[in-house]
């Protein structure tokens, strides 16, 4: 048994430092298509969720997408839509950019919020996410993170923490 289980292991290590970034996924003048989904407090995101509680129904589907203008730094944009039980129609959007260290650790640095049409106060918020990059194969690696947004309108929202499982395709 414990030869087996041994034997998994080491397959699975294999695999992993295998599938790590070795083709240029993060070189200078490739894309970047991600889809993330968001645990926590969804705030301005472009991630994909479904809500219900108390009554109250919410839901998000969105995406991002950059392009890599040097090595591992990648500049990105991202939309979402969504509704809060059925009423408005938030539009959901970020700019920022992503630094993969050591082409495993993704960085982002963003700014993100939500459209709610006429709203004086439209949430806005300045996000920092951190991860690790686990590639599957030359296109495809799924990205775990923890990210925070800081409210930028204090008297209106809240800053929030949120945990992403994101799923990126790399050309």
């Amino acid at each position: 048994m414990k030869k087996i289980t041994v034997s998994i292991l080491a397959l699975f290590a294999f695999g992993f430092a295998n599938g790590q970034a070795k083709e240029g996924q993060v070189s200078k003048g490739k894309w970047l298509i991600e889809a993330n989904t968001g645990f926590g407090r969804n705030v301005g995101t472009t991630a994909m969720y479904f809500s219900s509680s108390d009554g109250i129904t919410s839901y998000n589907i969105g995406a991002e997408g950059g392009y890599f203008i040097k090595d591992n730094l990648a500049l990105k944009l991202g939309l979402g839509y969504g509704e809060i039980d059925g009423v408005g129609e938030p539009i959901a959007y970020k700019i920022g950019a992503k630094y993969y260290l050591k082409t495993m650790i993704p960085i982002e640095l963003s700014y993100n919020g939500v459209g709610f049409g006429d709203a004086d106060a439209n949430p806005t918020y300045i996000g920092a996410q951190i991860g690790y990059a686990v590639f599957l194969g030359k296109n495809v690696s799924i990205e775990p993170g923890i990210r925070y947004n800081m409210a930028t309108h204090k008297q209106y929202y809240d800053n929030s923490l949120q945990f992403n499982l994101g799923f990126a395709l790399h050309f």
